[in-house]
């Protein structure tokens, strides 16, 4: 048991990142434990109770700040429930090696984003009634990519929030925290009723991302997002190319 302490700091370190980003810890959980030999479904259920507790404690943190688009933040993260259902069930059919190379797609889609992310302007808020019927199938979607790849599904909300719906990124991130919390939570009991998560490892990773949560929270006033970005790019595309190599066993 000692052995697997290591899952703390890992918990910790995706927690800070996925906070400050609101895409989810689970981007650098589930690779890692993939790389460690964990299996896809085991890593993924592990991810969500990670997830979900770094998104409480992102939340709380956030809800102090005024940062969170509440109204359209729980509509969003209920619409997200229906597709995490369908994505554990997916999780447990799908094979190792063609887990890895969609998770290898879903890797590169969260580097572009953040490297397109000051691209992106803010724009008035339009919330209008054919928009959440776009946003609907978006977070079913989402809900989907977040129980199957044990990410939370930030990588679709945090776009949606600021390109389709004009809500500026300094609150995106943190109302994608908020959603997270729906969409990891339903996500986990489904895992959990399938008999995915080891339940220790679980609990460690959660530590981790809990502590990492809060900090990543009151980090994200002010720093340099420039240089994290690079950081996070380059781990997530390294990341990539090491599932594809893994998956085609080209070395």
């Amino acid at each position: 048991m000692i052995e697997e302490l290591w899952l703390i700091p890992l918990g910790f370190i995706a927690g800070i990142l996925g906070s400050i980003i609101g895409l989810g810890g689970g981007i650098i959980i589930v690779p890692v434990l993939t790389f460690m030999g964990f299996s896809p479904t085991l890593a993924v259920s592990n991810s969500l109770f990670a997830v979900f507790s770094n998104s409480v404690a992102s939340t709380a943190m956030y809800a102090r700040q005024k940062r969170i688009e509440l109204s359209l933040g729980w509509k969003l993260g209920l619409m997200a429930i229906p597709g995490t259902i369908l994505g554990a069930f997916v999780s447990s059919e799908i094979s190792p090696d063609i887990f890895k190379i969609l998770f290898a797609l879903v890797l590169i889609s969260s580097a572009s984003y953040i490297f397109l992310k000051r691209k992106i302007e803010e724009k008035p808020i339009d919330i209008s009634r054919l928009l959440l019927v776009f946003s609907a199938g978006a977070s079913f979607f989402a809900g989907i990519i977040s129980s199957l790849f044990g990410i939370g599904g930030g990588l679709i909300f945090v776009p949606l929030m600021v390109v389709a719906l004009g809500i500026s990124m300094k609150r995106a991130a943190p109302t994608s925290q908020f959603i997270l919390m729906f969409a990891s939570f339903s996500g986990l009991i489904m895992h959990s009723m399938l008999g995915h998560p080891d339940y220790y490892q679980a609990l460690l990773l959660s530590i981790g991302a809990f502590a990492g949560g809060i900090l990543g929270a009151r980090l994200s006033l002010d720093i340099k997002e420039n240089k994290l970005k690079i950081i996070v790019i380059i781990v997530l595309v390294a990341a990539a190319i090491k599932l594809i190599i893994d998956s085609t066993g080209i070395f």
